[in-house]
Order: C-alpha cells, then structure tokens, then sequence
C-alpha cells in the first residue's frame, strides 16, 4: 500500500515545508527557497537579519543573502501585539521567527488531512514533532497574540496526532496466531469428567470413568502450552519509538485525556480480539446456565488456558507497551494499562462468576478446581501488573471471583455426597459384579486426588464438620487416631467412600440368595481396594485403611463358603452307616438307601450351584481363584472320602454311575467353571 502524498517541501531547508518554482534548480533552488521564506515571514529588516543568521546555521550558502531589498521599517512598523520590533531582543526575534515558521508547517499538514506524517520520509515527522514542541513552547508566549496563535496550531496538531497514534497503532498491531494457537489448545485437553465413559447405565450426572482420566489430567498439569510463557510484542517494536514521540507531545501539551481515550480504546479493541482467537466468549450468566454440558466443559476448558495465555503473554505485554509508550506519565500508564485491558478482564471474571453459580453436578467439579487453579496461579502475576489505585479494583475483584469458585468446589463436593446418599438404583447386577456406581465414584476420587494441594486448602476450614461422626462404621480409639491423621482431603474422601459403601450393603440385600450377595460385596470392596492401593488415593488414606478393608473381603469369602457350600457338605457327613472298607456291607438296607439319598441330594445341590454360579462374575483373576481355591479344599476332600467309603455300597455292578455322577476329577474340573459369568462347559467327562 503506497503511502499517502506528503505536503511539498524544500529539501533541506530546516522544518518549513514551502513550494518551490519548478524552473529553479540545484543551488539556485535552496537560494531561492531560503529568500521566499525571509521575504514571506520577514515584517522587519531586523526580523530579516535575524531570519538570515538562523537559515545559515542550516547551510552555510544562505549567508550570501542580503538584506537589502528590504526597506528599514517605518517607526510605524509593529508586531502583532502591538510592540515595536526595534525594542525587540534578537533571541525573542528569533523566537517568534522559529514559532511562526512551525505555524505554517503545522497549518500546512492541516491542509492535506489524507497525508500522514509517519508514512512521509522518515525527516518529515521529525520536522513535524520539532514544530509540534516550539508551538507547545509558545503557549505561555508573553504576548497573548502569539499565545493564541500557539493555541491553535497546538489543537490542530493534537488532532493530527491523535489520528496519527491511532494509524500506527492499528498499522503495527501484531495479531496472535490463531491457527497456531487452536491447534496447541486442542492439544493441551485437559484428562477431567469429559474423559468419562459414557457407556455405563449409572448416572448421577455422568457415567463412570476411564482409568486413563488421571494419567491424562496429570500429564496436562505438567503444561505444554507455548503460549502461556511467551510475552508478544503487542506492537511492532519499530512502532514504539514513534508512538512515544507522539504521546510526549500530547501529555506535554496537556492533552493526557484525549491521549488516554484513542489509547485505551484502540488497545481494548485489540485485546477483545485477541480473547476471541483464545476462545474466551462473552457470555452472561443466563447464557451460561443454559449451554449444554458438553459445550459449556469445552468453553471453561478454552477460559483456563485462556487466563494463563492472557496473563503471562497479552497483559504482560500489554504493560509493557504501556510502560514504553507512555513513559512521560507515571499515572497516566497505570490509568491506560487498567482502561485498556478493563474489558479483557471483565470478560474473564463474568465467565467465571457465572461458572460458580452454575447447579452443583459431579462432573463439573473437575472442570472448576482446573479454573480455580488456573486463576490462583496468575492472581500473584497480576498483583504485578495492576498495581497503585488503579489496580486495587481490579484484583479484589478476580480474588472474588476465586473464593466463589472455591465454594462451588466445596458445595459441588457436597452435591456429590448427597447423590451418593441417595442413588437409589433397584436392579441388580445379575452376575454380582462390579457396580457401574462403583467405577464411577473410584474413577471419579482418584481423578480428584490431583487436585489435592487445592482441595487441602478449600477443605480446611469444613473438615470438622464435613465428616460423620463414625464415617468408619465403628469406635474404636484406633479409628478415632487414624482419622486424625488425614489431611482435610483424606477425611472427605473417607466420608465418600464410607456412603459408596452403605450404599452397596443396600445393594446387596437386593439379591434374594445370601451367596450371591457375598460374591457382589466382595467385588466392589475389592475395586475399591484395588483403586486405592495402585494410585495417589492408597498415599492418602494409608495402609489402615485398606487393612480394613482386606478385612472385609475375607469375611465375605467365610460368609460365601458357610451359606453356599454347608447345605451341600451336609450330604457328604458320615453317619455311620458303616464301612466298605473290606468289600462287604455292613448294615440294613435302609442304610444303603439312606447313603443313595446322600449321593442324590449332593448331587442336586452341586447342580444347582454349578447352574447358577458359573453364570456369576468375579473379575478379578486373584479373587476368582482364591475362591475356587476355598470351594475345592472344603469339598473335593470331603466328596473322594464319602464316595471312597460308601461308593460300592451302592454304585457296583449294574448300578455303576447311576447314583455316583461325578469323579473327584470330574468335581474339580466343574469347579472351575465358577464364577466365569458364561454357563458352564458340557464337555466335562460324567460317568452316567
């Protein structure tokens, strides 16, 4: 783009730009300006000489100049304030000679107001900045004619410069990159609730999560984000020099207001802008209430990195260019920096407010702690920034901003415990397994860990009264002891996990058969175990803890064994019905059918158990053997006994398999189908 024509001038000829006749050239032509401007401004043959001696100073040729084809004035002869020029002295001779030549320069660019100074050879806007000060000078000029004078050239310039800063300002603004910078936002997603599974059937706001959640909010936290540490040069360095010279001229000329509002409001343009290409709306509260989940969770996603981004590169840049171009005013460079990036801050404090009276729901909670963090992380960075009286407003009210987050994380921690409390699901799980609650709520804690310097902090002052009196089911002086040792954190999640787990004892008395209820506790309690034990969780709440919970697991095994294998066991017991040890039968013939009785109903039972519970689930492969384990100890030696004493009493000759069904072989071979959650396999070798 090809800059806009500046006014004619004299090249060379100090600041005064004046035509000259195109038949006049080289030599000729500075000889012949430099006469024109003695002849054009001279009111006096002293104003004449004094006029030559300075334009010599420029070129040592003009001195050739004479004064005499100007005639000595007439005693009549007089300044515009009325005083003789005679009675002047040659340095305010000289004076008003510099002043009334800057008046013509600065009327001269008046009269081209398409022409830009900045965009003329680089000697135009010096002259003009030169002209600019000898008129400022001259406004407390002791003649009131000249001051006027002075009065008007100034507007006229301030108008100009005005228009000036703004060109270049807009001209030399640097944009951020926004391709580059939307690719590394999509890049830096933070692992939180929208890492959730969504294919789970409990849903308390969301379904469970995946365990790679907290791997992938972890590494986040590490923070990859090029944007957030690099300080941009807001404006073209080559820019600032210029947009100095001209703001120095405005705060000496007292125009500071004039300059603060083409300042802030071309800045605070440029800021939105930038907020825009970082994805940070401007959104009211209702609009925010309204968003859907999942657009509302990427649009706080979009606010953190938009405050660190906004922090640490565009407001720290931002002072900086206030501090360089507005150098001649302390006050003014405090009041500029708070105007300009007023509605940069604003934009970032509504869109907060408004995510902290949003309805508590679990999985927002995540998503909040990483907009507290964010903003507790640069509210020190801004107390650098803003500073002085200026700047108070503004972090009082970002610190605000933060405590209402903070209570929407302490009260979204609450909402959870109450829909902990009162999930009041009715169907079981058919093969006992794992509850989709209980995924969720360990998925949902170990995520929560991460946060647990922060949630030290929020908890602190709630603790006492955030836990139950006996969150651990008993009252023993150990209990009391441990729970004193957690932090704020490890009591609340004491208190969570302890409703997750009155809530699956309720679970479980859902299943009419007591064996199944032992298999479904002694699922979920191992989950949870096993979440505590293997991530951040197990270093909260210690080996106590998960002591207690061990404890459980082996309970619920003796409680399994006693109510699912007893009544068959009970077919097995001797009798003493007598013996078969040498071949003969000893007995009445009752006896024998008493032992047939045995073997048939043994034989019921272990069919009906082996229906049912290879059709239950034991996920965990260690669990699921322990217990094939048990089964076997307690019933494969029993059975080779029974059927080793009385199996020839009545299964022998003919008779062979019609009463005995199984081999021990056999037993334990059908054992191990348990607890696979498929029907059994019929390939197991039977002897009919």
């Amino acid at each position: 783009m090809s800059a806009p024509p500046s006014p004619p001038r004299a090249q060379g000829v100090g600041d005064l730009p004046v035509p000259v006749p195109a038949a006049v050239v080289g030599d000729d032509k500075v000889l012949a300006a430099a006469q024109h401007i003695v002849k054009s401004l001279a009111t006096s043959k002293n104003a004449a000489d004094d006029m030559i001696r300075i334009l010599s100073g420029f070129d040592h040729r003009l001195s050739s100049i004479t004064s005499d084809l100007f005639p000595s004035p007439s005693p009549a002869a007089a300044d515009p304030d009325g005083s003789s020029a005679e009675q002047e002295s040659p340095a305010a001779a000289e004076s008003l000679a510099a002043f009334e030549a800057a008046e013509q320069l600065i009327h001269l660019w008046d009269t081209t107001p398409e022409a830009l100074v900045f965009e003329a050879p680089e000697d135009d806007a010096a002259h003009y900045l030169a002209a600019v000060d000898v008129a400022v000078d001259h406004l407390a000029a002791s003649s009131p004619a000249v001051s006027g004078r002075a009065g008007v050239a100034v507007q006229l310039a301030m108008a100009r410069l005005e228009d000036e800063l703004r060109h270049l300002m807009l001209r030399h603004a640097v944009p951020l990159d926004a391709s580059g910078l939307f690719c590394s936002l999509r890049r830096l997603s933070l692992g939180s609730m929208d890492d959730l599974d969504t294919s789970s059937e409990f849903d308390p706001a969301t379904p469970h999560s995946q365990d790679g959640a907290e791997t992938a909010r972890s590494a986040s936290i590490a923070g990859n984000n090029p944007f957030e540490d690099q300080v941009f040069d807001l404006v073209r360095p080559e820019a600032v020099d210029e947009l100095r010279a001209i703001a120095d001229r405005m705060v000496r000329a007292g125009y500071d207001s004039e300059l603060a509002q083409v300042y802030c409001a071309i800045r605070r343009d440029l800021l939105d802008d930038c907020l825009n290409v970082l994805g940070v709306e401007r959104l009211s509260i209702d609009e925010v209430q309204h968003v859907e989940w999942k657009h509302l969770n990427d649009k706080m996603k979009k606010w953190v990195h938009g405050v660190k981004t906004v922090v640490r590169s565009l407001l720290t840049g931002e002072r900086r260019l206030c501090d360089q171009v507005l150098s001649a005013s302390d006050d003014l460079r405090d009041e500029c920096f708070v105007e300009s990036t007023k509605g940069c801050i604003m934009q970032i404090r509504n869109f907060g407010d408004a995510v902290a009276v949003c309805s508590r729901s679990p999985e927002k909670l995540s998503r909040i702690l990483d907009m507290y963090e964010a903003l507790a992380e640069v509210i020190p960075e801004l107390k650098e920034l803003f500073f002085g009286s200026y700047g108070d407003d503004v972090i009082h009210d970002l610190e605000g901003v933060l405590e209402r987050l903070g209570d929407a994380v302490k009260g979204t921690l609450l909402e959870f415990g109450k829909v902990l409390q009162q999930e009041s699901s009715r169907r079981p799980m058919m093969a006992g397994e794992i509850h989709p609650m209980t995924r969720y709520v360990m998925n949902y804690l170990r995520l929560l860990v991460v946060y647990s310097d922060t949630l030290d902090i929020l908890l602190d002052d709630t603790s006492a009264a955030g836990v139950d009196h006996n969150p651990l089911h008993n009252g023993t002086d150990e209990d009391e002891e441990y729970l004193k040792s957690l932090t704020p954190l490890g009591r609340r999640l004491v208190k969570l996990i302890s409703y997750l787990e009155t809530n699956l004892d309720e679970k479980s008395k859902l299943y009419e058969d007591a064996a199944l209820r032992c298999i479904f506790s002694m699922n979920n309690t191992l989950y949870i175990v096993q979440k505590v034990k293997d991530s951040e969780l197990g270093r909260i709440l210690g080996d106590h803890w998960i002591r207690r919970r061990r404890g459980k697991i082996r309970q619920n095994s003796k409680s399994y064994l006693r109510v699912s294998w007893t009544k068959v066991l009970s077919h097995l017991r001797d009798d003493g019905h007598g013996s078969s040890g040498s071949g003969s039968f000893s007995g009445s013939g009752s006896s024998s059918s008493r032992i047939k009785e045995k073997i048939k109903n043994f034989n019921l039972a272990f069919d009906e158990i082996y229906r049912s519970q290879t059709l239950w689930k034991v996920p965990d492969p260690q669990l699921r053997e322990e217990l094939k384990i048990s089964i076997s100890e307690n019933v494969i030696p029993a059975y080779r006994a029974f059927t080793g004493r009385y199996g020839s009493l009545v299964d022998s000759g003919r008779n062979s398999g019609r009463y005995i069904k199984y081999t021990p072989d056999d037993l334990e071979n059908h054992l191990s189908d348990l607890f696979e959650g498929s029907p059994g396999s019929a390939n197991h070798s039977r002897r009919r």
